[in-house]
């Protein structure tokens, strides 16, 4: 039987275009006020410092980021959300795009809900701090961010994905309908990289299989770390 669309079914695509999560991180102390947050694009300085690195620190690996709308390919990108209200992405604000960026996604299919997004943080090293040190203390912030706002998280460590890589999981309600939430953070060197990924059967619709989810996030993330030149 056709079920007729509620009102906040038209509201949803209208507003789902939440903003990346940006990382924080701090690769200088003019930038130990960032935070990270989830759905809202970063709007401090870089996360990395122009300084000059000291000369016993190895050089950041990675000097620029992809683009992150085009980090996953696009048979990715509609497989995950299917139906997208942008196919191409929606950018994050970013006032260094060499060091900080992000891009989403989401889309209604019938009564299935997705939302997806990348994010990506770059660092310099700087007198003292290597730029992956401070890639590793910013991986463990974005964990702990995670984990800190998910509702019973279920934490796996994964391999095979850069040089760590930790999966979130959780399961919350948003009205009456049930979400699947995943969450991938990893690092390869000096970069951080964070997908995030969850949906929603809205209006009784059946609930995600979170397994699937699951390993799609992974896939995700595996595409964005390839993006890495």
């Amino acid at each position: 039987m056709h079920r007729p669309a509620a009102p906040h079914l038209a509201r949803l695509l209208a507003c789902a275009a939440v903003p990346v999560m940006l990382l924080a991180g701090c690769s200088s102390g003019s930038d130990s006020g960032a935070k990270s947050q989830q759905g809202q694009a970063g709007s401090s300085s870089s996360g990395s410092s122009t300084s000059t690195a000291s000369p016993s620190l190895a050089p950041a690996k990675y000097k620029t980021l992809p683009d992150p709308c085009k980090a996953m390919s696009q048979d990715t990108v509609n497989h995950l959300v299917q139906s997208a209200k942008n196919p191409n992405g929606t950018a994050a604000n970013s006032n260094d795009s060499k060091d900080r960026g992000g891009c989403s996604w989401n889309g209604l299919d019938g009564y299935q809900f997705r939302y997806l997004d990348d994010s990506f943080q770059r660092f310099d090293s700087i007198p003292n701090a290597s730029a992956d040190d401070q890639a590793k203390s910013s991986f463990q912030q974005a964990v702990q961010t995670t984990t800190g706002k998910a509702s019973s998280p279920k934490t796996t460590q994964l391999s095979g994905l850069g040089d760590s890589a930790t999966l979130i999981t959780w399961d919350d309600k948003k009205g009456d309908d049930p979400y699947h939430n995943a969450t991938v953070v990893a690092r390869s060197a000096n970069v951080v990289v964070v997908i995030d990924f969850n949906g929603a059967g809205m209006q009784g619709d059946d609930k995600p299989k979170a397994d699937e989810m699951d390993k799609d996030t992974q896939q995700a993330a595996k595409e964005a770390l390839a993006s890495l030149k």
